[in-house]
């Protein structure tokens, strides 16, 4: 009977008290890429094969995290190679990260920022409509009706027919008021210095200020969309099967609102600058946002080097 080979015995030299090389680990760090958990597993286990080969009994972290890069490089291409250095500057972070991740109804985004969280280790996921929720115990349905509807439905809680679109006038009003508890989040965050994932309909470009708060805080917004109808639909059929207290039916029936909710982010992330991600394959779809994400990183950590080089050399001369 055959029996299964074991995982060789790799100490990394300089973790005390000699901290032993682990695949699922290993794996669980090159996610941060993008790549899938299979493909990262792959790349995982080819780390440990070259290692193998060299004969290797121990290994610094310093030269595992160089045989990664090199091994991602070779198997996935330069791009996850990159992020995967990125990631380097994400932990060296001198600030908080906060993702802001919006969307329609439908379109996947509490899927994605629970990933995304996992893979770069924010332990913090916060919902708009547990923002909603809150502020729904704080005021009647009387004051504010609007904050009682879902999103797509928020149009038929005005209290005068506008004289536009009710769906977008109804969601644009909750959207203001949902983007009082957002803007206390990112200051909290500010002030914690915590990371954390913003996810929901109510993250609109133009309804938040993050330049203010440049300075205390890498905020990085995007947008995400389902752009084919069919595809968009399907998500709720699945969602139903998983969630019962979400019957397809009412998101079904809303549907044209829920579209037309979707073009007015857009159009809203389109005037404020704000990346738009289609989400036509959710593994495609997380990388995007890894890449977003990692490429903000990069910018605030060169931003960062220049603006102590620069700090260094006027002290130079004031010396």
């Amino acid at each position: 009977m055959s029996q299964e080979r074991k995982s060789p015995h790799i100490l990394i030299s300089d973790q005390e008290p000699g901290f032993p090389f682990s695949k699922g680990l290993m794996a669980s760090r090159v996610m941060v890429t993008g790549l899938s958990p299979y493909r990262a597993y792959q790349v995982a286990e080819s780390i440990e094969e070259r290692l193998v080969e060299r004969r290797v009994s121990s290994i610094t972290s310093e030269e595992l995290f160089g045989l990664a890069v090199q091994v991602i490089e070779d198997l996935a291409g330069e791009r996850y190679a990159k992020n995967f250095l990125r990631w380097r500057e994400l932990e060296a972070l001198d600030i908080p990260l906060v993702i802001l991740i919006g969307g329609t109804t439908g379109v996947g985004k509490s899927t994605i920022a629970t990933q995304l969280a996992a893979r770069l280790g924010i332990v913090r996921v916060v919902a708009t409509d547990a923002v909603r929720e809150v502020m729904r115990a704080m005021f009647s349905e009387r004051l504010m009706p609007t904050l009682y509807r879902s999103s797509f439905e928020a149009g038929e809680a005005l209290r005068e027919p506008p004289t536009r679109d009710a769906v977008v006038v109804g969601f644009r009003e909750q959207v203001s008021a949902v983007a009082v508890g957002l803007d206390a989040l990112l200051e909290r965050a500010a002030v914690e210095g915590m990371s954390m994932i913003l996810e929901g309909a109510h993250v609109v470009p133009g309804f938040f200020e993050i330049e203010d708060r440049q300075d205390r805080v890498l905020a990085v917004p995007v947008i995400v969309t389902v752009e084919d109808e069919d595809v968009h639909r399907s998500h709720f059929l699945a969602r139903s099967v998983d969630h019962v207290h979400r019957p397809a039916a009412r998101y079904l029936q809303g549907f044209d609102s829920i579209r037309r909710v979707q073009r007015y982010i857009k159009s809203q992330a389109l005037s404020h600058g704000v990346p738009i991600i289609p989400n036509y394959d959710f593994d495609h779809t997380l990388a995007a946002v890894i890449d977003l994400v990692m490429g903000r990183v990069t910018e605030r950590a060169s931003l960062s080097g220049a603006t102590a080089g620069a700090a260094h050399s006027e002290k130079g001369r004031s010396a």
